[in-house]
Protein backbone atom coordinates (compact mmCIF):
# COMPACT_ATOMS: atom_id res chain seq x y z
CA UNK A 1 0.00 0.00 0.00
CA UNK A 2 1.19 3.50 -0.22
CA UNK A 3 0.14 5.62 2.73
CA UNK A 4 1.43 9.38 1.29
CA UNK A 5 2.39 10.79 -2.64
CA UNK A 6 4.30 13.75 -3.65
CA UNK A 7 4.09 14.62 -7.21
CA UNK A 8 6.10 17.50 -7.29
CA UNK A 9 39.08 -7.30 21.23
CA UNK A 10 42.97 -7.91 20.39
CA UNK A 11 43.23 -4.59 20.17
CA UNK A 12 42.66 -2.32 23.27
CA UNK A 13 39.14 -1.23 23.24
CA UNK A 14 39.63 2.59 22.48
CA UNK A 15 42.20 2.06 19.55
CA UNK A 16 39.79 -0.48 18.15
CA UNK A 17 36.90 2.03 17.98
CA UNK A 18 38.77 4.98 16.30
CA UNK A 19 40.39 2.44 13.52
CA UNK A 20 36.60 1.76 13.08
CA UNK A 21 35.17 4.99 13.00
CA UNK A 22 37.92 6.19 10.32
CA UNK A 23 37.75 2.64 8.21
CA UNK A 24 34.20 3.36 8.05
CA UNK A 25 34.23 6.82 7.40
CA UNK A 26 36.67 6.23 4.31
CA UNK A 27 34.35 3.24 3.34
CA UNK A 28 31.17 5.56 2.81
CA UNK A 29 32.88 8.47 1.17
CA UNK A 30 34.53 6.08 -1.47
CA UNK A 31 31.20 4.68 -1.89
CA UNK A 32 29.42 7.97 -2.58
CA UNK A 33 32.01 9.14 -4.45
CA UNK A 34 31.53 5.97 -6.87
CA UNK A 35 27.75 6.28 -6.60
CA UNK A 36 27.29 10.28 -8.13
CA UNK A 37 29.20 8.45 -11.16
CA UNK A 38 27.16 5.38 -11.55
CA UNK A 39 24.12 6.95 -11.04
CA UNK A 40 23.90 10.86 -11.98
CA UNK A 41 19.74 11.11 -11.53
CA UNK A 42 17.37 10.17 -8.97
CA UNK A 43 14.86 9.62 -11.78
CA UNK A 44 17.15 6.68 -13.11
CA UNK A 45 17.13 4.95 -9.74
CA UNK A 46 13.66 6.26 -8.53
CA UNK A 47 11.93 3.41 -10.47
CA UNK A 48 9.93 -0.32 -9.59
CA UNK A 49 12.82 -2.53 -11.43
CA UNK A 50 15.52 -0.61 -9.62
CA UNK A 51 14.12 -1.15 -6.08
CA UNK A 52 13.13 -4.55 -6.55
CA UNK A 53 16.30 -5.22 -7.79
CA UNK A 54 18.09 -3.52 -4.38
CA UNK A 55 15.82 -5.50 -2.31
CA UNK A 56 17.64 -7.45 0.23
CA UNK A 57 15.59 -10.46 0.15
CA UNK A 58 17.84 -12.55 2.21
CA UNK A 59 18.14 -9.55 5.50
CA UNK A 60 16.06 -10.54 8.29
CA UNK A 61 15.42 -14.60 8.64
CA UNK A 62 11.42 -16.04 8.30
CA UNK A 63 10.01 -12.81 6.26
CA UNK A 64 9.45 -12.60 2.72
CA UNK A 65 9.55 -9.01 0.93
CA UNK A 66 6.80 -8.38 -1.22
CA UNK A 67 7.99 -7.34 -4.63
CA UNK A 68 4.75 -7.46 -5.91
CA UNK A 69 3.64 -4.35 -2.94
CA UNK A 70 5.93 -1.79 -4.35
CA UNK A 71 5.35 1.52 -4.87
CA UNK A 72 7.85 4.27 -6.14
CA UNK A 73 7.57 8.20 -7.16
CA UNK A 74 10.75 10.69 -7.11
CA UNK A 75 9.94 13.60 -5.58
CA UNK A 76 11.02 17.44 -6.34
CA UNK A 77 12.00 20.06 -4.71
CA UNK A 78 10.59 19.29 -1.33
CA UNK A 79 10.53 21.44 1.94
CA UNK A 80 10.96 20.24 5.11
CA UNK A 81 9.37 22.73 7.31
CA UNK A 82 11.06 23.12 10.85
CA UNK A 83 9.63 21.43 13.88
CA UNK A 84 10.29 20.96 17.59
CA UNK A 85 12.70 17.88 17.07
CA UNK A 86 13.82 19.24 13.52
CA UNK A 87 15.47 21.62 11.35
CA UNK A 88 13.95 23.02 7.89
CA UNK A 89 15.43 22.63 4.40
CA UNK A 90 13.97 23.63 0.98
CA UNK A 91 15.37 22.04 -2.43
CA UNK A 92 15.19 18.37 -1.09
CA UNK A 93 14.91 15.25 -4.00
CA UNK A 94 14.06 12.01 -2.39
CA UNK A 95 12.55 8.52 -4.34
CA UNK A 96 9.30 7.55 -1.82
CA UNK A 97 9.16 4.30 -1.73
CA UNK A 98 6.65 1.65 0.15
CA UNK A 99 6.39 -2.12 0.50
CA UNK A 100 4.93 -4.71 2.48
CA UNK A 101 6.44 -7.63 4.01
CA UNK A 102 4.79 -11.02 5.56
CA UNK A 103 5.98 -13.41 8.29
CA UNK A 104 6.53 -16.95 7.09
CA UNK A 105 4.15 -19.19 8.01
CA UNK A 106 1.41 -16.42 9.22
CA UNK A 107 -0.68 -15.25 6.29
CA UNK A 108 -2.22 -12.62 7.28
CA UNK A 109 0.63 -10.74 8.91
CA UNK A 110 1.55 -8.02 6.73
CA UNK A 111 3.69 -5.13 7.88
CA UNK A 112 4.71 -2.24 5.64
CA UNK A 113 7.71 -0.14 5.33
CA UNK A 114 7.90 3.32 3.98
CA UNK A 115 11.30 4.92 3.21
CA UNK A 116 12.35 8.18 1.98
CA UNK A 117 15.74 8.06 -0.29
CA UNK A 118 17.32 10.77 -1.16
CA UNK A 119 18.90 11.67 -4.88
CA UNK A 120 22.04 9.83 -5.15
CA UNK A 121 23.24 13.77 -5.32
CA UNK A 122 22.20 14.33 -2.00
CA UNK A 123 22.62 11.17 -0.18
CA UNK A 124 25.12 11.69 2.64
CA UNK A 125 26.07 7.86 3.15
CA UNK A 126 23.59 7.45 5.94
CA UNK A 127 20.19 6.15 6.99
CA UNK A 128 17.91 6.84 9.86
CA UNK A 129 15.17 4.74 11.35
CA UNK A 130 12.26 7.21 13.16
CA UNK A 131 10.10 6.11 15.95
CA UNK A 132 6.71 6.98 16.73
CA UNK A 133 4.18 8.37 19.91
CA UNK A 134 2.03 7.15 21.82
CA UNK A 135 0.31 4.22 21.05
CA UNK A 136 1.93 4.56 17.80
CA UNK A 137 4.40 3.23 16.38
CA UNK A 138 5.15 5.73 13.65
CA UNK A 139 5.33 9.50 12.98
CA UNK A 140 4.72 9.44 9.57
CA UNK A 141 6.20 11.95 7.11
CA UNK A 142 7.17 14.21 9.86
CA UNK A 143 9.42 11.87 10.82
CA UNK A 144 11.24 10.54 7.47
CA UNK A 145 11.46 14.33 6.25
CA UNK A 146 14.01 15.05 9.25
CA UNK A 147 15.96 12.66 7.75
CA UNK A 148 16.58 14.04 4.27
CA UNK A 149 17.40 17.09 5.49
CA UNK A 150 20.37 15.71 7.07
CA UNK A 151 21.21 14.02 3.49
CA UNK A 152 19.65 10.23 5.01
CA UNK A 153 17.49 8.02 3.74
CA UNK A 154 14.47 7.70 6.44
CA UNK A 155 12.42 4.71 7.13
CA UNK A 156 9.62 4.17 9.43
CA UNK A 157 6.70 1.23 10.04
CA UNK A 158 3.31 0.20 10.49
CA UNK A 159 4.35 -2.46 12.39
CA UNK A 160 2.16 -4.76 10.49
CA UNK A 161 -1.33 -2.79 12.86
CA UNK A 162 -2.80 -3.20 8.85
CA UNK A 163 -3.35 0.89 8.60
CA UNK A 164 -0.80 3.53 8.95
CA UNK A 165 -3.27 5.22 10.99
CA UNK A 166 -3.50 2.06 13.78
CA UNK A 167 -2.07 2.42 16.90
CA UNK A 168 -1.12 -0.44 18.94
CA UNK A 169 -4.28 -0.25 20.89
CA UNK A 170 -6.36 -1.19 17.89
CA UNK A 171 -4.76 -4.54 17.51
CA UNK A 172 -4.25 -5.77 20.54
CA UNK A 173 -6.68 -7.57 22.04
CA UNK A 174 -7.61 -10.97 19.28
CA UNK A 175 -10.87 -11.28 18.74
CA UNK A 176 -11.65 -13.57 21.07
CA UNK A 177 -10.76 -10.61 23.42
CA UNK A 178 -7.22 -12.25 24.46
CA UNK A 179 -3.68 -10.64 23.84
CA UNK A 180 -1.85 -10.98 20.94
CA UNK A 181 1.52 -11.22 21.31
CA UNK A 182 2.82 -11.21 17.84
CA UNK A 183 1.26 -7.35 17.65
CA UNK A 184 3.10 -6.89 21.30
CA UNK A 185 6.72 -7.97 20.13
CA UNK A 186 6.22 -6.20 17.09
CA UNK A 187 5.58 -2.44 19.04
CA UNK A 188 8.24 -3.44 21.55
CA UNK A 189 10.96 -3.92 19.48
CA UNK A 190 10.73 -6.24 16.51
CA UNK A 191 9.10 -4.16 14.23
CA UNK A 192 11.30 -1.54 14.40
CA UNK A 193 14.58 -3.59 14.19
CA UNK A 194 12.88 -5.47 10.89
CA UNK A 195 12.77 -2.28 9.51
CA UNK A 196 16.17 -0.79 10.43
CA UNK A 197 18.12 -4.37 9.00
CA UNK A 198 16.25 -4.05 5.69
CA UNK A 199 16.48 -0.49 5.38
CA UNK A 200 20.24 -0.24 5.88
CA UNK A 201 20.61 -3.19 3.73
CA UNK A 202 18.46 -1.54 1.05
CA UNK A 203 19.70 1.74 1.16
CA UNK A 204 23.21 0.44 0.53
CA UNK A 205 22.07 -1.87 -2.50
CA UNK A 206 19.79 0.73 -4.15
CA UNK A 207 23.40 3.45 -3.79
CA UNK A 208 25.62 0.79 -5.02
CA UNK A 209 27.67 1.63 -1.79
CA UNK A 210 29.83 -0.80 0.35
CA UNK A 211 28.92 1.17 3.93
CA UNK A 212 27.12 3.80 5.42
CA UNK A 213 26.50 5.13 8.77
CA UNK A 214 23.10 4.44 10.92
CA UNK A 215 20.95 6.37 13.06
CA UNK A 216 17.87 6.30 15.52
CA UNK A 217 15.72 9.35 16.14
CA UNK A 218 12.83 9.10 18.11
CA UNK A 219 10.58 11.11 21.02
CA UNK A 220 8.05 9.67 24.34
CA UNK A 221 7.37 6.25 22.52
CA UNK A 222 9.64 7.21 19.74
CA UNK A 223 12.52 7.46 22.58
CA UNK A 224 11.37 3.89 24.28
CA UNK A 225 12.08 2.61 20.93
CA UNK A 226 14.66 3.99 20.28
CA UNK A 227 16.27 2.33 23.84
CA UNK A 228 14.82 -0.90 22.97
CA UNK A 229 17.15 -1.17 19.91
CA UNK A 230 20.21 0.39 21.43
CA UNK A 231 19.46 -2.03 24.38
CA UNK A 232 18.84 -5.56 22.29
CA UNK A 233 20.79 -4.67 19.12
CA UNK A 234 24.21 -3.27 19.78
CA UNK A 235 25.56 -2.89 16.68
CA UNK A 236 22.56 -2.13 14.78
CA UNK A 237 22.85 1.97 15.01
CA UNK A 238 26.28 4.03 15.15
CA UNK A 239 24.44 6.64 16.69
CA UNK A 240 21.13 7.17 18.34
CA UNK A 241 19.00 10.67 19.57
CA UNK A 242 16.54 9.94 21.79
CA UNK A 243 13.92 12.20 23.78
CA UNK A 244 12.05 11.43 26.81
CA UNK A 245 11.73 8.34 26.45
CA UNK A 246 8.60 6.28 27.70
CA UNK A 247 10.04 3.25 28.92
CA UNK A 248 8.86 1.78 32.36
CA UNK A 249 5.93 1.57 30.54
CA UNK A 250 4.00 -0.47 33.49
CA UNK A 251 4.56 2.39 35.43
CA UNK A 252 4.56 4.99 32.88
CA UNK A 253 0.94 4.43 31.99
CA UNK A 254 -0.60 3.72 35.31
CA UNK A 255 1.27 6.66 36.66
CA UNK A 256 -0.89 9.31 34.26
CA UNK A 257 -3.96 8.44 36.61
CA UNK A 258 -1.98 9.28 39.57
CA UNK A 259 -3.52 13.04 39.65
CA UNK A 260 -7.27 12.34 39.33
CA UNK A 261 -6.47 9.98 42.42
CA UNK A 262 -4.83 12.32 43.88
CA UNK A 263 -7.74 14.86 44.01
CA UNK A 264 -10.45 12.02 44.64
CA UNK A 265 -8.53 11.22 47.80
CA UNK A 266 -8.75 14.67 48.74
CA UNK A 267 -12.14 15.20 47.42
CA UNK A 268 -11.70 18.88 46.09
CA UNK A 269 -11.68 18.82 42.05
CA UNK A 270 -9.43 22.41 41.16
CA UNK A 271 -10.72 23.74 37.75
CA UNK A 272 -7.80 23.87 35.50
CA UNK A 273 -7.27 27.69 36.47
CA UNK A 274 -6.85 27.62 39.81
CA UNK A 275 -4.05 24.67 39.18
CA UNK A 276 -2.51 26.99 36.13
CA UNK A 277 -1.61 29.80 39.03
CA UNK A 278 -0.01 27.63 41.03
CA UNK A 279 2.09 26.50 38.45
CA UNK A 280 2.62 30.25 37.33
CA UNK A 281 3.61 31.00 41.11
CA UNK A 282 6.35 28.21 40.99
CA UNK A 283 7.40 29.32 37.54
CA UNK A 284 8.03 32.31 39.28
CA UNK A 285 9.57 31.59 42.48
CA UNK A 286 11.58 29.35 41.48
CA UNK A 287 12.69 31.17 38.34
CA UNK A 288 15.85 32.53 40.22
CA UNK A 289 17.54 29.58 41.80
CA UNK A 290 19.96 29.36 38.97
CA UNK A 291 20.88 32.37 39.60
CA UNK A 292 19.48 34.02 36.18
CA UNK A 293 16.04 35.47 36.02
CA UNK A 294 14.21 34.34 32.37
CA UNK A 295 11.15 32.62 33.12
CA UNK A 296 12.78 29.79 32.74
CA UNK A 297 12.82 27.12 35.83
CA UNK A 298 16.97 25.34 35.27
CA UNK A 299 16.56 23.89 38.74
CA UNK A 300 13.23 22.10 39.18
CA UNK A 301 15.56 20.01 41.57
CA UNK A 302 15.90 23.10 44.19
CA UNK A 303 12.82 23.81 43.69
CA UNK A 304 11.17 20.33 44.59
CA UNK A 305 13.47 20.60 48.04
CA UNK A 306 13.09 24.48 48.73
CA UNK A 307 9.82 25.35 47.38
CA UNK A 308 5.98 24.18 48.52
CA UNK A 309 2.51 25.72 46.67
CA UNK A 310 1.38 26.69 49.88
CA UNK A 311 2.73 29.77 49.01
CA UNK A 312 -0.33 30.43 46.53
CA UNK A 313 -3.35 29.68 49.08
CA UNK A 314 -4.80 32.64 48.73
CA UNK A 315 -3.91 34.48 45.71
CA UNK A 316 -6.16 35.09 43.44
CA UNK A 317 -6.72 33.77 40.02
CA UNK A 318 -8.81 34.38 36.80
CA UNK A 319 -10.18 32.16 33.15
CA UNK A 320 -11.89 32.93 30.24
CA UNK A 321 -14.47 30.60 29.14
CA UNK A 322 -12.90 27.35 27.32
CA UNK A 323 -15.03 26.23 24.32
CA UNK A 324 -15.28 22.72 24.37
CA UNK A 325 -13.43 20.13 22.21
CA UNK A 326 -13.23 16.45 21.22
CA UNK A 327 -10.57 13.61 20.45
CA UNK A 328 -7.36 13.45 22.68
CA UNK A 329 -6.39 16.42 24.28
CA UNK A 330 -3.08 16.17 26.21
CA UNK A 331 -3.81 12.39 26.70
CA UNK A 332 -7.57 13.28 27.91
CA UNK A 333 -10.50 11.82 25.78
CA UNK A 334 -12.22 15.42 24.80
CA UNK A 335 -12.48 18.66 26.75
CA UNK A 336 -15.52 20.17 27.98
CA UNK A 337 -16.51 23.70 28.00
CA UNK A 338 -15.63 25.63 30.78
CA UNK A 339 -17.39 28.67 31.77
CA UNK A 340 -15.08 31.87 33.05
CA UNK A 341 -13.90 31.65 36.65
CA UNK A 342 -12.58 33.53 38.98
CA UNK A 343 -11.26 33.02 42.37
CA UNK A 344 -8.43 32.61 45.07
CA UNK A 345 -6.03 29.14 45.34
CA UNK A 346 -7.31 26.92 48.16
CA UNK A 347 -5.48 25.00 50.42
CA UNK A 348 -7.16 21.93 49.20
CA UNK A 349 -5.83 23.01 45.88
CA UNK A 350 -2.04 23.43 46.95
CA UNK A 351 -2.04 20.06 48.99
CA UNK A 352 -2.97 18.13 45.78
CA UNK A 353 0.19 19.88 43.78
CA UNK A 354 2.42 19.16 46.66
CA UNK A 355 1.04 15.63 46.70
CA UNK A 356 1.77 15.32 42.95
CA UNK A 357 5.05 16.66 43.25
CA UNK A 358 5.79 14.14 46.55
CA UNK A 359 5.31 11.14 44.04
CA UNK A 360 3.69 8.04 44.40
CA UNK A 361 3.21 6.15 47.81
CA UNK A 362 1.05 3.12 49.03
CA UNK A 363 -0.68 2.92 52.51
CA UNK A 364 1.95 1.88 54.28
CA UNK A 365 4.25 5.09 53.07
CA UNK A 366 6.09 2.84 50.76
CA UNK A 367 6.93 5.23 47.29
CA UNK A 368 6.47 2.75 44.21
CA UNK A 369 6.85 5.91 41.63
CA UNK A 370 7.79 9.18 41.15
CA UNK A 371 5.74 11.87 39.22
CA UNK A 372 6.61 15.32 37.47
CA UNK A 373 8.57 18.23 38.41
CA UNK A 374 7.29 21.07 39.91
CA UNK A 375 7.11 23.68 37.28
CA UNK A 376 5.34 20.89 34.47
CA UNK A 377 2.21 21.55 33.68
CA UNK A 378 -0.80 19.69 35.75
CA UNK A 379 -1.65 18.09 32.73
CA UNK A 380 -2.52 14.85 34.07
CA UNK A 381 -4.90 16.77 37.26
CA UNK A 382 -6.92 18.32 34.24
CA UNK A 383 -10.68 18.21 35.63
CA UNK A 384 -13.82 18.45 33.68
CA UNK A 385 -16.73 20.80 33.94
CA UNK A 386 -20.27 18.87 34.67
CA UNK A 387 -22.39 21.78 32.95
CA UNK A 388 -25.71 19.93 34.33
CA UNK A 389 -24.24 19.90 38.34
CA UNK A 390 -22.08 23.52 38.20
CA UNK A 391 -19.01 21.13 39.51
CA UNK A 392 -15.51 20.03 38.39
CA UNK A 393 -14.86 16.77 38.52
CA UNK A 394 -12.16 13.92 37.84
CA UNK A 395 -11.03 12.67 34.26
CA UNK A 396 -9.13 9.74 33.90
CA UNK A 397 -6.05 10.29 31.56
CA UNK A 398 -7.02 8.97 27.86
CA UNK A 399 -3.70 6.39 27.69
CA UNK A 400 -3.78 6.21 31.31
CA UNK A 401 -7.54 4.59 30.77
CA UNK A 402 -6.12 2.56 27.71
CA UNK A 403 -3.45 1.15 29.49
CA UNK A 404 -5.39 -0.03 31.97
CA UNK A 405 -8.10 -1.71 30.23
CA UNK A 406 -6.63 -2.98 26.97
CA UNK A 407 -3.28 -4.74 29.30
CA UNK A 408 -4.40 -5.37 32.22
CA UNK A 409 -7.68 -6.22 32.01
CA UNK A 410 -7.83 -6.93 28.42
CA UNK A 411 -10.83 -5.22 27.97
CA UNK A 412 -11.18 -3.09 24.65
CA UNK A 413 -12.60 0.06 25.96
CA UNK A 414 -11.70 3.30 26.88
CA UNK A 415 -13.94 4.18 29.97
CA UNK A 416 -12.31 3.98 33.28
CA UNK A 417 -14.01 5.00 36.02
CA UNK A 418 -12.19 6.35 38.77
CA UNK A 419 -14.74 5.58 41.81
CA UNK A 420 -12.93 3.85 44.73
CA UNK A 421 -9.40 3.54 42.89
CA UNK A 422 -6.98 4.22 45.91
CA UNK A 423 -2.79 4.50 45.43
CA UNK A 424 -3.06 0.87 46.26
CA UNK A 425 -4.84 0.22 43.07
CA UNK A 426 -2.46 1.69 41.07
CA UNK A 427 0.66 -0.06 42.73
CA UNK A 428 -1.63 -3.23 41.91
CA UNK A 429 -1.70 -2.16 38.43
CA UNK A 430 1.77 -1.50 37.79
CA UNK A 431 3.11 -4.49 39.46
CA UNK A 432 0.54 -6.52 37.22
CA UNK A 433 2.50 -4.83 34.10
CA UNK A 434 5.54 -5.63 35.02
CA UNK A 435 4.84 -9.06 35.56
CA UNK A 436 2.96 -9.36 32.51
CA UNK A 437 5.63 -7.28 29.68
CA UNK A 438 8.79 -6.55 32.16
CA UNK A 439 10.62 -7.84 29.26
CA UNK A 440 8.50 -6.15 26.23
CA UNK A 441 7.53 -2.97 27.40
CA UNK A 442 9.81 -1.87 30.06
CA UNK A 443 12.93 -1.29 27.92
CA UNK A 444 15.29 -0.04 31.26
CA UNK A 445 18.23 -3.09 30.71
CA UNK A 446 21.21 -0.98 31.91
CA UNK A 447 23.81 -3.16 30.95
CA UNK A 448 24.64 -1.77 26.96
CA UNK A 449 28.44 -3.12 26.44
CA UNK A 450 27.40 -4.44 23.33
CA UNK A 451 26.26 -0.66 22.32
CA UNK A 452 29.75 0.82 23.75
CA UNK A 453 31.61 -2.25 22.17
CA UNK A 454 30.47 -1.24 18.74
CA UNK A 455 31.32 2.44 19.26
CA UNK A 456 28.14 3.34 19.27
CA UNK A 457 26.84 6.91 21.11
CA UNK A 458 23.54 8.32 21.66
CA UNK A 459 22.34 11.82 23.02
CA UNK A 460 19.67 11.83 25.59
CA UNK A 461 17.34 14.74 26.34
CA UNK A 462 14.83 15.21 28.70
CA UNK A 463 12.37 18.47 29.34
CA UNK A 464 12.82 19.24 33.17
CA UNK A 465 9.11 20.48 33.21
CA UNK A 466 7.43 17.49 31.37
CA UNK A 467 4.29 16.62 32.28
CA UNK A 468 3.43 13.56 30.59
CA UNK A 469 6.72 11.46 31.22
CA UNK A 470 8.66 12.33 34.88
CA UNK A 471 11.93 13.57 34.11
CA UNK A 472 13.20 11.80 36.55
CA UNK A 473 12.80 8.52 34.97
CA UNK A 474 15.18 9.00 32.69
CA UNK A 475 17.66 10.32 35.39
CA UNK A 476 17.00 7.04 36.90
CA UNK A 477 17.88 5.22 34.09
CA UNK A 478 21.37 6.89 32.80
CA UNK A 479 22.56 6.05 36.53
CA UNK A 480 21.64 2.57 36.26
CA UNK A 481 23.94 2.58 33.17
CA UNK A 482 26.67 4.00 34.62
CA UNK A 483 26.72 2.09 37.97
CA UNK A 484 26.22 -1.03 35.75
CA UNK A 485 28.83 -0.31 33.05
CA UNK A 486 31.53 0.88 35.38
CA UNK A 487 30.50 -0.75 38.76
CA UNK A 488 34.37 -0.29 40.04
CA UNK A 489 34.81 3.47 39.24
CA UNK A 490 34.00 6.57 42.05
CA UNK A 491 31.42 9.00 40.79
CA UNK A 492 33.72 11.41 38.69
CA UNK A 493 35.80 8.47 36.71
CA UNK A 494 32.29 6.49 35.96
CA UNK A 495 30.47 9.84 34.76
CA UNK A 496 33.51 10.39 33.00
CA UNK A 497 34.00 7.04 31.26
CA UNK A 498 29.88 7.33 30.73
CA UNK A 499 30.61 10.46 29.01
CA UNK A 500 33.02 8.95 25.65
CA UNK A 501 29.59 7.75 24.31
CA UNK A 502 26.33 8.47 26.37
CA UNK A 503 24.96 11.92 27.41
CA UNK A 504 22.03 13.03 29.23
CA UNK A 505 20.89 16.10 28.75
CA UNK A 506 17.89 17.40 31.45
CA UNK A 507 16.22 20.62 29.01
CA UNK A 508 15.42 23.89 31.71
CA UNK A 509 11.88 24.61 30.86
CA UNK A 510 11.10 22.23 28.31
CA UNK A 511 7.86 20.35 28.42
CA UNK A 512 7.12 17.08 26.56
CA UNK A 513 9.40 16.57 23.47
CA UNK A 514 8.95 20.32 22.86
CA UNK A 515 9.66 23.71 24.70
CA UNK A 516 6.68 24.88 27.27
CA UNK A 517 4.23 27.60 26.28
CA UNK A 518 4.37 28.80 29.68
CA UNK A 519 8.27 29.22 30.07
CA UNK A 520 8.93 30.33 26.27
CA UNK A 521 12.31 31.89 26.88
CA UNK A 522 13.45 28.10 27.73
CA UNK A 523 15.95 26.62 25.03
CA UNK A 524 15.33 23.76 22.97
CA UNK A 525 17.50 20.98 21.45
CA UNK A 526 16.29 20.91 17.98
CA UNK A 527 19.16 19.33 16.58
CA UNK A 528 19.87 16.78 18.16
CA UNK A 529 20.56 14.49 15.20
CA UNK A 530 22.89 16.65 13.93
CA UNK A 531 25.18 16.65 17.35
CA UNK A 532 25.25 12.80 17.23
CA UNK A 533 26.16 13.27 13.45
CA UNK A 534 29.03 15.22 14.49
CA UNK A 535 30.15 12.74 17.31
CA UNK A 536 29.72 9.77 15.25
CA UNK A 537 31.48 10.99 12.17
CA UNK A 538 33.34 13.53 13.22
CA UNK A 539 34.86 12.73 16.75
CA UNK A 540 33.22 16.02 18.35
CA UNK A 541 31.71 14.97 21.78
CA UNK A 542 29.02 17.43 22.80
CA UNK A 543 29.92 18.13 26.27
CA UNK A 544 27.25 20.91 25.51
CA UNK A 545 24.39 20.56 23.63
CA UNK A 546 22.94 23.30 21.48
CA UNK A 547 19.63 24.39 22.09
CA UNK A 548 17.71 27.49 20.72
CA UNK A 549 15.01 29.37 22.54
CA UNK A 550 12.36 29.20 19.73
CA UNK A 551 9.52 31.44 20.98
CA UNK A 552 10.85 33.66 23.32
CA UNK A 553 11.84 37.16 24.22
CA UNK A 554 15.27 36.77 25.33
CA UNK A 555 18.06 37.91 23.34
CA UNK A 556 20.31 35.00 24.87
CA UNK A 557 18.47 32.58 22.06
CA UNK A 558 21.16 30.27 21.26
CA UNK A 559 22.66 28.58 24.59
CA UNK A 560 24.42 25.42 25.33
CA UNK A 561 23.25 22.57 28.06
CA UNK A 562 25.33 21.03 30.86
CA UNK A 563 25.41 17.59 30.41
CA UNK A 564 23.95 15.88 33.34
CA UNK A 565 24.88 15.51 36.48
CA UNK A 566 26.62 19.31 36.05
CA UNK A 567 23.26 22.02 36.25
CA UNK A 568 23.23 25.26 35.39
CA UNK A 569 24.35 28.14 37.36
Amino acid sequence: MQPFYIQTPTLPRLIHQEIKMHSKKSLGLAATAALRVTASSLASVCTSSHIQSALPLDAVAGITLDENSITANAVYNYSSEAGELWIGKSGLDFCNVTLSYTRNGLSNSTTNLWYWLPSPEQWEGRYLTTGGGGFSITSGEAGLANGIVYGSVAGTTDGGFGSWSNDLSDVILASNGTMNFDMLYDFGYRSIHELSVIGKEFSKNFYNASSLYSYYQGCSEGGREGWSQVQRYGSQFDGAAIGAPAFRQAFQQVAHLFSAIVEQTHDYYPSPCEMEKINNDTIAACDKLDGREDGVVSRTDLCKLHYSANASVGESYSCAAVAATSGFVKRQMAQSAEPAINGTVSAKAAAIANDIWKGMFDKKGRQFYISYQPAADFDDAKTTYNSATGKYEAAASGIGAQWVNYFIKEIATTELSLDGLTYDDLRGWILQGMQKYDSVMQTTWPDLEDFHDAGGKVVHFHGESDPSIPTGSSVIYHDAVRKIMYPDLGLNESYAQLHDWYRLFLVPGAAHCSPSSEQPNGPFPQNVLQSVIDWVEKGINPERLNATVLDGTTTDVDQKLCSFPLRPV
